[in-house]
């Protein structure tokens, strides 16, 4: 049986991880994977997070399960982060899941489960997981314009014609909630407004994919879009990760929100027990009570937001540092899109052969398509970035 399988396409981020550790030179640059890192190049564990965890390692008395949706504190202080007053409690459900990835995939299934014809609206490009995940369950899905490579901005008209004339009632449409991976490129206010009608009109269900609350414009300032959506849909999907807001990448820190009439809660929130049941059955919590320990304790909500502040706006002064020194070095305004954009992602829009020539002659190594962890730059390095560029576009 085992002998039928087949390899299964590479990952392109993986291949990279790799091929940057085996590439000998030291002055290598790594822009690749999409991890924190702070100017010593470290993901660190966040202050408030340690304190966290050395309070439970001191308080907590048993390693039972918790219940299949995870704890409610941890639903609740979510809740209050992610969707804040928008939308009464009693119509949110929430299932804590093995960190973004395992929400978007529980919330897949939950569509499947109630819909299964719909079809899947994604923004081209998107993170690639997303559309891995939708092929491997049989999902239909199509792909609407969103990036426009030309401005390094939202082809925002692209994308509401598209919407406009292909959704239809029922249908799933993605949308991120911040800090646009893997472009970096935001919807305004205004334009989530847009979209909100739109999708409203066509009685089409939004799922928010937000995995970088408080890295863009501030904790409030990321959440306008889907508290909006919240305010006004009668149905909508959240999906968020605390795995870089609060660092807890390895332990897997996530939730799923379904949004519904209140009459309807129970039946929703036992349908995603349920699938955590037939999944995992009950979902990791060590990382959940820390995030949930910090978000409920005002001093250490406090530290919290500090540190979380500091690290959005360094990769803010560094966006600027390189759009500064690549308009100083190409002699051109071409990249100033890169201080425009927000989080950890900038899609410069070079081509693969520019990308594979800067990884050969100067040890940067990106994404193909061109995708750049700000966070992984520093003070010396921005420089290095920007000759890099300037001398293979030249």
């Amino acid at each position: 049986m085992l002998g039928n399988l087949k390899d299964q396409p590479a990952d392109k981020i993986l291949m990279l991880m790799q091929s940057y550790r085996e590439d000998p030179r030291d002055d290598k640059l790594d822009l690749g994977v999409g991890v924190y890192k702070d100017a010593a190049g470290r993901t660190p564990i966040m202050r408030a997070i340690k304190t966290a965890e050395d309070r439970l390692l001191q308080t907590e008395t048993t390693k039972s399960y918790v219940a299949l949706g995870g704890d409610a504190a941890f639903a609740d202080a979510m809740r209050d982060l992610v969707l804040a007053e928008s939308v009464a409690a009693d119509r949110v459900a929430g299932l804590a899941t093995p960190g973004g990835t395992g929400a978007f995939r529980q919330g897949v299934d939950l569509v499947r489960m109630a819909n299964p014809d719909a079809r899947f609206w994604v923004s081209a490009p998107t993170w690639p997981n997303h559309l891995s995940i939708l092929r491997t369950v049989g999902q239909p899905f199509s792909e609407y314009p969103y990036f426009d490579a030309a401005t390094g901005g939202v082809d925002f008209d692209g994308m509401m014609a598209d919407l406009d004339g292909g959704v239809a009632a029922g249908d799933v449409v993605l949308l991120h909630g911040c800090c646009h991976n893997p472009t970096g490129a935001n919807l305004t206010e205004d334009q989530w407004h847009r979209v909100a009608d739109l999708l409203l009109a066509k009685r089409a269900t939004p799922f928010v994919d937000i995995a970088y609350q408080g890295f863009g414009d501030g904790l409030d300032a990321d959440a306008v879009g889907v508290r909006h959506l919240a305010a006004t849909q009668p149905e909508m999907l959240v999906g968020a990760s605390c795995s870089k807001n609060f660092g807890v990448y390895r332990d897997r820190v996530g939730i799923l929100f379904a949004t519904c009439d209140a009459a309807d809660r129970k039946t929703v929130q036992g349908n995603m027990n349920h699938l955590n049941r037939q999944n995992y059955s009950f979902p990791p919590d060590h990382g959940a009570r820390a995030v949930t320990t910090v978000l409920t304790d005002p001093g250490l909500r406090a530290d919290w937001q500090a540190e979380l502040e500091g690290m959005r706006t360094g990769m803010l002064a560094l966006r600027q540092s390189l759009a500064d020194e690549l308009r100083q070095r190409t002699n051109s305004d071409r990249f100033d899109f890169v201080a425009r954009h927000r989080g950890m992602f900038s899609r410069l829009g070079l081509d693969a052969d520019l990308v594979e020539t800067m990884r050969r002659e100067h040890g940067v190594y990106m994404v193909s398509d061109s995708r750049v962890n700000i966070a992984g730059l520093n003070a010396d390095t921005v420089p290095v970035l920007a000759a890099a560029i300037a001398q293979t576009c030249a």
